[in-house]
């Protein structure tokens, strides 16, 4: 019966049909207003100028760029408040991590258990024991917010849904997010969980350098079970906004409606957060505001570092007299639109550079300059390991040397 009322509702909103009428007394719990479907988005490209004031009708927001982790706006950040389904960037963060490393695969089949089909909220009706992959619980926690398929991929990551809270909590503290605190990994209601539009904002960030979730956030529809389970994404930006990589819709009573949004464009990746917005139509508009004024008035380039390939360094006191090295990584230059760009680079290797040296070892760093201004370093390594001269090594050398034909 559930999942029929489910299949009813995602047809009369295609169709246009107002779903109160049609379900009559029925009252279907949902992390985001059904009504959603057609709310209006401005789709005018808002004019705007660096330092200018927004107006957003949101308890807080933020924008950041993501690869960077610059705060390029916000409003109000730092103010701890429940953060609905947006909880499930970091239940989403985790599982993704999995994958990647090797842990879980998308094809694994899941038994759905009890705890997660009592979830109610936004769900897809999971039955207790109903099997589904990986895959197809991340395409409905993802797209329609699903509570229960979030639930059975956290259960499935750590044994029970307070172990994976657990881990969310541990994630959150590792990536600097001070002021988060979860209580459950579907954004729920409950004492005591709560973030910042700063923190959403972090761990949107690391969400989104997994290329993975883009399989789901970018997907306005999809379906379940051969078809019989429609799903429309809860972001309406995927539709209308270009460039919008995702990312994560949530409301509740308490929280009111959250969105935080992501989008690319000329290899720049914006997080703009919403918490605490009015209505529907305020959190969408105000992060395609946060995002228009991103654009217009940052760029965005990545440089490679002034290191050659097989580049060497001396090394003292080494079975080797030198090694090969290399950059952790590019520089991510963020820079006004507005002002001026006069990049160099400098090498600053490390004094001494002796022996033992392990592979990945810090040997120096290059700075980024703009004119006169540091305003980015990254370090250099060693690609391989230089063992440390000792008596014995330095026999070995000798009689190689006086035996060699």
């Amino acid at each position: 019966m559930k999942k029929f009322i489910a299949i009813l509702i995602t047809t009369c909103l295609l169709l246009g049909v107002n779903v109160s009428a049609a379900t009559e007394s029925i009252t279907v719990s949902s992390e985001c207003d059904i009504s959603d479907i057609n709310v209006p988005i401005d789709t005018k490209v808002e004019d705007t100028v660096y330092g200018q004031h927004l107006e957003i009708n949101a308890v807080s927001a933020v924008l950041m760029e993501a690869k960077t982790g610059k705060i390029l706006y916000e409003d109000n950040a730092d103010q701890t408040l429940p953060p609905a389904s947006i909880t499930k960037i970091m239940s989403l963060l985790l599982v993704c991590e999995q994958i990647d490393n090797g842990n879980i695969s998308l094809e694994e089949v899941i038994n759905a258990s009890e705890h997660a089909c009592s979830m109610g909220g936004s769900q897809i009706w999971l039955e207790p024991n109903e099997s589904m992959t990986v895959d197809d619980l991340l395409k409905a926690a993802v797209i329609a917010s699903a509570n229960d398929a979030t639930v059975a991929l956290g259960e499935r990551v750590a044994g029970s849904e307070e172990g994976f809270v657990a881990l969310m909590n541990k994630k959150a503290k590792e990536l600097g997010m001070n002021s988060t605190t979860f209580k459950n990994c579907t954004g729920l209601d409950a004492e005591g969980h709560l973030t910042t539009a700063n923190d959403v904002a972090i761990m949107s960030a690391a969400l989104i350098s997994h290329d993975l979730i883009k399989r789901y956030s970018t997907v306005w529809m999809d379906s379940l079970r051969d078809g019989k389970s429609e799903l429309v994404n809860t972001n309406k930006l995927v539709r209308f906004y270009k460039g919008t990589t995702g990312l994560k819709t949530g409301t509740t009573s308490s929280a009111g409606y959250c969105l935080s949004a992501t989008a690319e464009k000329d290899g720049m990746s914006l997080v703009a957060v919403i918490m605490g917005g009015k209505s529907s139509a305020d959190r969408f508009n105000g992060a395609k505001k946060l995002l228009d004024y991103g654009f217009a008035n940052y760029s965005f380039e990545q440089i490679k570092p002034d290191i050659k390939d097989n580049e060497t360094v001396k090394v003292k006191n080494g079975t080797e007299n030198e090694v090969n090295i290399k950059p952790s990584g590019e520089f991510n230059l963020l820079l006004k639109k507005t002002e001026k760009a006069n990049i160099s680079q400098k090498k600053v290797l490390n004094k001494n550079i002796s022996a033992p040296i392990k592979k990945g070892d810090k040997l120096g760093r290059i700075e980024l300059y703009n004119g006169d201004t540091q305003i980015d370093a990254i370090d250099i390594t060693a690609t391989s390991d230089v063992k440390k001269l000792n008596f014995l090594a330095t026999l070995s050398w000798v009689f190689s040397g006086l035996f060699k034909p």
